[in-house]
């Protein structure tokens, strides 16, 4: 690891392979184990005792602190109970925050290593002297630093301690986010903007505006935007810095662009001007979803020949090279542009991807979706595969949690990211996710993505998952609890074929399986669990304080109490055709069949998803079961079969 800003002796290096630290969050024996924190450091470790917090606290900061980072320790520090923040004098506890190569952050952070790496930062708790020393290698990284330490506190505000931690931290990839590229209804401003909140508190670190359904990204993009919308824009570039996120504005032209045409090509560069003036110096040219065997107007058959892969390929690097060495060239501070090819599904080597290969400009970042529009798993070798195809590290877009297609009607997708391959980082340029039309809902995937794609080697799909619960519902253990057993319900996740990448329910299959197979106590650990779910919908309303996230998930967690309702009204037939109690049974049969009717008619939200549906919950589960239950009454009844049960989705 490369060093910032201090001398590291031979006999340091030796003894600390790893940069100075160790990755797990060890404890001495006489202490804690250390909270955890996510995004997964690169390396943390115990530096010594907890520290306690006090209600007066020295906080040195100069010119070069990041003023983000500053407003972010300051909120930090008087949520946990800090009344008084000097800057001057003397305090119990003093707080250094800044560059790691000032020299009183330097001094502070001791041993802690300071990673030489875009984003990188070093924090070290010292409680024998009274002091949190938080350096970052650039802006970003005090940023995360902060980040870091937020989640480092322990006790209530009055009684608040910092958990002794060394930290030495950088993302593993250099682009990690999401991209707003779904089909249906866009994000409202209000959701855009958190959205942006959470990505900093993840350590996101890319926002790409690409709706679908927003007429002047696609169809109508030689338009300029009302000023009302312009004036939104605006407010969303600058919510984006305030939590270190590129907002990257993307332009989608290929329904109607004629390449060839210098009209165009300048009615394209004045929308990007327009945004370039609102604070953006981030640009995407999405090319997806475009046919390339017709040209959009006459004079790209002179300039380009027939219509074709090859010809696409040039025409797109032509305008795509304008850009990148023309307007970016000339608008200081703007990063590489980025495009969406039209082949962005595949490893084929095809003509149009040889064209790309070797005539667009190096600079320019290409996005790729993997093996397929929504891939089964993204490994090394595919990675490795396609930047040699496009002749450059492509930058990931998963089509993870997205629900915009067929497959995905009535479902919200809540497992944890999974199925990517540790190693990617050295083969991508970014990950950014395609979230669902239910922006405070895709927050339970987005928070494992962001932890996968800043430490991919040491990423756990369930501490993960786990922890994104926990955020969600503050840490308290009733509601982390309650949203697991609702996100397991939400578990599978669909491609455009016919079996989906992740199975549904697993956690209740495997105590299901359990059941009938007779397993000793698999009978009262089901009813445990059913009551469990049952009674999780009212758990995470009373404990989720982030209110977007109940709404995207109303109908969900109504269904959800309905099905858990209807499956202990199963096992109560069980139990009543045990005891041969023909009445009991038959009651117990009714309620189930209510209920049952009842969650099968709550929808998704009319107008919300492209494609909408009766809200799944636990399908080729939940369903099975009770089909299963029924045919025993009916077996006991003595009436023949009536139906055929499926095994429905199982992955």
């Amino acid at each position: 690891m490369q060093l910032l800003g201090r001398t590291v002796s031979v006999l340091l290096a030796a003894a600390l392979p790893l940069g100075g630290l160790t990755a797990p969050a060890q404890a001495a024996p006489d202490l804690a184990p250390l909270p955890q924190v996510s995004p997964a450091p690169q390396h943390i470790q115990r530096s010594g005792p907890d520290l306690p917090v006090g209600n007066r606290v020295r906080l040195v900061v100069d010119e070069r602190t990041d003023p983000a980072a500053r407003a972010l320790l300051e909120r930090t520090l008087r949520e946990h109970g800090v009344r008084h923040i000097d800057t001057a004098g003397r305090a119990p506890l003093t707080f250094h925050l800044g560059p790691a190569d000032r020299p009183d952050v330097a001094a502070a952070l001791g041993s802690t290593p300071v990673p030489g790496r875009a984003e990188g930062s070093a924090l070290t708790v010292t409680a024998r002297r009274g002091s949190v020393a938080l350096g970052g290698v650039d802006p970003a990284g005090q940023y995360y630093a902060v980040q870091t330490l937020r989640q480092l506190f322990t006790g209530d505000r009055h009684r608040a301690r910092i958990a002794g931690a060394a930290v030495s931290d950088f993302p593993a990839m250099a682009l990690r986010g999401t991209i707003e590229g779904f089909y249906g209804s866009p994000w409202t401003h209000q959701e855009r903007l958190d959205q942006l909140a959470f990505y900093g508190q993840v350590k996101a670190n890319t926002y790409i505006y690409a709706p679908k359904d927003d007429p002047y990204h696609r169809d109508r993009w030689r338009e300029p935007y009302p000023a009302d919308r312009l004036a939104q824009l605006g407010e969303l570039v600058k919510a984006a810095a305030a939590q270190h996120v590129r907002f990257t504005y993307a332009l989608s032209p290929g329904t109607s662009i004629c390449y060839s045409s210098a009209g165009d090509r300048a009615a394209l560069t004045t929308k990007l001007r327009a945004m370039y003036d609102l604070g953006v110096r981030a640009f995407s040219i999405p090319l997806d979803d475009i046919s390339y065997t017709r040209w959009n107007c006459d004079g790209d058959r002179t300039a380009y020949g027939e219509p074709g892969r090859r010809a696409a390929g040039v025409a797109q690097a032509g305008l795509l090279n304008d850009l990148q060495r023309g307007f970016l060239a000339a608008h200081p501070g703007t990063h590489p542009l980025q495009m969406v090819p039209t082949e962005y599904g595949d490893l084929a080597d095809t003509e149009y991807k040889q064209v790309l290969r070797s005539t667009l400009d190096p600079a320019v970042l290409v996005m790729w979706t993997g093996t397929d529009v929504v891939p089964p798993s993204i490994t090394v070798d595919q990675a490795r595969r396609a930047s040699e195809l496009f002749g450059r590290k492509v930058f990931a877009w998963d089509n993870y949690p997205v629900n915009d297609f067929g497959q995905a009607a009535g479902r919200l997708l809540l497992a944890p990211y999974d199925h990517r391959e540790p190693g990617l980082s050295g083969h991508l340029a970014g990950i950014v996710a395609n979230p669902m039309n239910q922006a405070a809902a895709s927050k339970v995937a987005v928070f494992t993505m962001a932890d996968f794609s800043w430490h991919d080697h040491g990423y756990d799909r369930d501490r993960s998952w786990r922890a994104a619960a926990a955020h969600l519902a503050g840490g308290d253990p009733a509601g982390v609890r309650a949203l697991l057993d609702f996100f397991d319900l939400n578990h599978l996740a669909p491609t455009f074929g016919p079996r989906p990448w992740q199975p549904q329910a697993p956690a209740l299959q495997a105590r299901v399986d359990a059941f009938w197979a007779g397993a000793p106590g698999a009978a009262s650990a089901l009813r445990w669990h059913v009551r469990r779910i049952t009674a999780a919908p009212s758990v995470i309303r009373a404990t989720v304080a982030d209110r977007a996230f109940l709404d995207d998930a109303a109908n969900w967690l109504a269904a959800t109490e309905l099905w858990a309702g209807a499956m202990g009204a199963g096992l109560d037939t069980l139990d009543a055709i045990g005891a041969g109690d023909r009445r009991a049974a038959a009651a117990a049969r009714e309620r189930l069949d209510a209920l049952a009717a009842k969650a099968n008619r709550i929808r998704s939200v009319p107008g919300e998803n492209r494609v909408e549906g009766v809200v799944r919950i636990g399908d080729g589960v939940l369903d099975v079961f009770l089909d299963r239950v029924r045919a025993r009454h009916d077996e006991f009844l003595g009436l023949p079969p009536l139906r055929n049960l499926s095994a429905g989705w199982r992955g």
